[in-house]
């Protein structure tokens, strides 16, 4: 690994954008142990505290995480990368919570066409299950996991990892800020049969593989959830 030496009064800024484009050139790769804060100070000619502060900011974006004991490792797995910055800006900016449920729409309605193309036999058996528990079940805090598992699949399928991180992000965000959404709309049991219905509907389009049906079917999913959390929330 070779680093450059830093001259600069935001030092650990400069300390963070070079490991940043370590890893975007692929020098540093998911899983990988950075070199110590000895190594990183001697070969950056940079302070132990500007190093401290770079670390931290990297473990606050979500690319690093410290192992007791052993070090710092680039982070094998980035799916709820964006949550934090995503929640401190939706507080600061004091954000309508109905904003997560138009974000939701907007993406979800395209996710689905997209898993209806890329799906994989295995996904597709997944997502069965999901629909046929979510169907024979009766207690909701159950429905609540089969109802997040089910979107949660649908956009694994899509094979698009910034997908997946902001659905799930939006997703933590309803159960931040939309206190019990799910859980209120799963009390009617009404709507646990509209919903498993549509969740048939969607998971038929998707099995298909017929895009523009999935995507209007969660499109009407979505519209009907909304609808019902907006009036209830």
């Amino acid at each position: 690994m070779i680093f450059s030496p830093i001259k600069s009064t935001k030092v650990y800024e400069q300390v963070i954008e070079q490991i940043k484009n370590m890893i975007v050139d692929g020098t540093l790769k998911r899983g990988d142990r950075l070199p110590s804060e000895r190594e990183l100070v001697e070969n950056l000619e940079v302070s132990r505290t500007s190093v401290r502060e770079a670390i931290r900011a990297l473990q606050i974006m979500g690319l690093i995480e410290c192992k007791q004991g052993e070090g710092n490792f680039i982070k094998e797995n980035f799916e709820n990368t964006l949550l934090e910055p995503i929640s401190i800006m939706f507080m600061l900016q004091q954000s309508d919570p109905e904003q997560i449920l138009d974000v939701r729409k907007i993406i979800e309605t395209e996710t689905a066409a997209l898993a209806a193309e890329r799906i994989t036999e295995e996904q597709l058996d997944e997502l069965k299950k999901l629909t046929e528990s979510f169907q024979v079940c009766r207690n909701e805090n159950e429905n609540v996991k089969f109802d997040k598992q089910f979107h949660y699949k649908i956009a694994k399928a899509s094979a698009n990892l910034l997908i997946v991180n902001i659905l799930n992000a939006m997703s933590s965000l309803m159960d931040s800020f939309l206190e019990d959404a799910r859980k209120k709309i799963l009390i009617d049991k009404e709507n646990v049969m509209v919903l498993a219905n549509q969740h048939k509907l969607i998971y038929e389009s998707i099995r298909d593989g017929n895009g523009a049906k999935a995507s209007e079917e969660m499109r009407k999913h979505l519209e009907f959830t909304n609808e019902y959390i907006r009036r209830n929330v």
